[in-house]
């Protein structure tokens, strides 16, 4: 397999300067999670999202939306922003993404990015992203998006954007927002799962898992990594997991939901924990699904393989709930005392700790 030389070409001076793997003919079957592709059958058959799907993608003002950004963001060329140009450019070689899309950098402190439309996908980064990473961060930041748009997530990134604005707007008709609300729930259980997904992606086209920790560290902490640890970092996901009693596990379901985005220390171990696998090192190693087979993929298969992922986390989860489910799926007796102990968190009741409510990060 070819690798990608960016340290003899001076145009390429801002682009990592190190020997890395192309996967030509990729397919997104490689890297996506099995929790983005399950939570995407469920999407599908959630009741009427077939109905809005078609709906808006006929009515979504995708035409407006492209001159939007073109007449109030910054356009990636060699011209502006040329050092992130280089970046796309070389992510979707990497990825073998045919088409290029346009890339916008849009005034804002918040660091984000994203990848929307439905016809073609469009990338968007904010200042406040720029100026927070450096080069190898940004390049799996960069290749993150390009994964989105290799897996296709922009279609239904933009209906998720559109829907959260319009449950806005009928908040006072409660069935039309009700209604709403229901897809756009499902869809944000779905887009939490697919960052999973581009998080690996980014992985792949960086090839550093030390600069993608990085990011996330300083998504989470800003720019202050002097005072930051990986490992502590990921410490913090281990006892997010484990801590607390079942009230803690509610509550944790009640925090995300919100939410866009998985929590920035629960991504962190996932991409770690995937980069230490057989098929993380199968990939580079040359050996992943083409693009050219995935119509010959079978979508009972991919279920098959997503629920056996689900039912592995489920065991091997340390979360009291996660617990509770595989006692009672083993077995378990007492399920009543079961659930005053662990709601009660084994001390009659007791609960001395309190829950804030973080805020959607990048």
């Amino acid at each position: 397999m070819p690798d990608v030389n960016d340290g003899n070409d001076d145009q390429r001076e801002h682009v990592p300067s190190r020997q890395r793997r192309r996967f030509e003919g990729i397919s997104s079957r490689a890297y996506e999670h099995p929790a983005d592709r399950s939570a995407l059958v469920a999407l599908r058959k959630l009741s009427g999202f077939d109905t809005v799907f078609k709906a808006l993608s006929g009515l979504l003002p995708e035409r407006s939306l492209r001159l939007l950004f073109l007449s109030d963001s910054v356009r990636v060329s060699d011209d502006q922003f040329a050092h992130l140009n280089d970046m796309l450019r070389d992510a979707c070689y990497i990825l073998d993404l045919e088409k290029v899309p346009p890339m916008y950098v849009t005034q804002d402190p918040q660091p984000n990015a994203m990848c929307i439309g439905l016809d073609e996908p469009i990338i968007v980064v904010t200042t406040g992203l720029v100026e927070l990473l450096d080069e190898e961060e940004m390049q799996a930041v960069v290749g993150h998006e390009v994964g989105h748009a290799l897996s296709g997530h922009s279609v239904y990134r933009t209906i998720l954007l559109f829907l959260t604005s319009l449950a806005l707007r009928v908040a006072w008709i409660p069935l039309g927002n009700f209604a709403i609300m229901a897809i756009v729930t499902a869809l944000r259980e779905w887009f939490r799962k697919s960052e999973l997904s581009a998080d690996r992606a980014g992985l792949l086209v960086g090839q550093d898992l030390k600069a993608s920790m990085r990011g996330l560290m300083k998504i989470a902490g800003g720019n202050h990594l002097h005072e930051m640890n990986v490992d502590a970092f990921l410490k913090q996901a281990e006892e997010y997991e484990a801590g607390g009693d079942l009230r803690d596990s509610v509550l944790k379901i009640l925090n995300v939901m919100p939410r866009t985005h998985p929590f920035t220390t629960v991504r962190a171990a996932e991409l770690k924990k995937w980069a230490a696998t057989r098929d993380y090192q199968r990939i580079m190693d040359g050996h992943y699904p083409r693009r050219s087979e995935d119509k010959d993929t079978s979508v009972t298969d991919s279920f098959r393989q997503s629920a056996s992922h689900y039912a592995d986390n489920v065991r091997s989860s340390k979360d009291p709930l996660m617990k509770l489910v595989t006692d009672i799926a083993g077995g378990a007796g007492d399920l009543g005392g079961r659930l005053r102990g662990k709601f009660g968190g084994g001390n009659g009741g007791a609960n001395t700790g309190n829950h804030g409510t973080p805020e959607d990060g990048a």
